[in-house]
């Protein structure tokens, strides 16, 4: 039996990402986004001991524009998700994806030494990691 080449997060993530502040508002963390295609605002921790925070772009939809809130008035810390789940670089995409579907996440953190580093999603992992399977 042929054994699977393995591929691993740190093969597949997105190592751009937008690190906010918790303390910005809503339309501040959206005008400072630059990379739309990730769909996650990565919130930076405050101090040591405290932990990384998250927010989807579908969370702004859930929690501000379906309520009628206003963005320059909603702070990220408001809506954001913290502590978040996050991933080694050096796990096993079957894993990851396993992780995923058991706690519920479509998107994670990818942390080295207790910094974070990147992004990994469902779409990464099979539209990058069956590639490198392949190969």
């Amino acid at each position: 039996m042929k054994q699977a080449n393995t591929v691993k997060v740190c093969d597949v993530m997105k190592k751009q990402v937008d690190m906010i502040d918790g303390k910005l508002t809503v339309a501040e963390a959206l005008a400072q986004m630059h990379h739309t295609e990730t769909k996650t605002l990565l919130v930076d921790k405050r101090f040591d001991g405290d932990e990384y925070g998250m927010v989807m772009l579908s969370d702004i939809a859930k929690q501000v524009l379906a309520k009628d809130r206003s963005p320059e008035r909603v702070n990220i810390y408001e809506i954001m998700t913290k502590p978040v789940i996050s991933v080694d670089l050096n796990m096993d995409i079957r894993y990851c994806a396993r992780l995923f579907e058991r706690v519920g996440l479509s998107r994670a953190p990818v942390v080295e030494a207790g910094k974070m580093i990147g992004i990994v999603s469902y779409t990464d992992m099979v539209l990058k990691g069956v590639a490198h399977r392949s190969d």
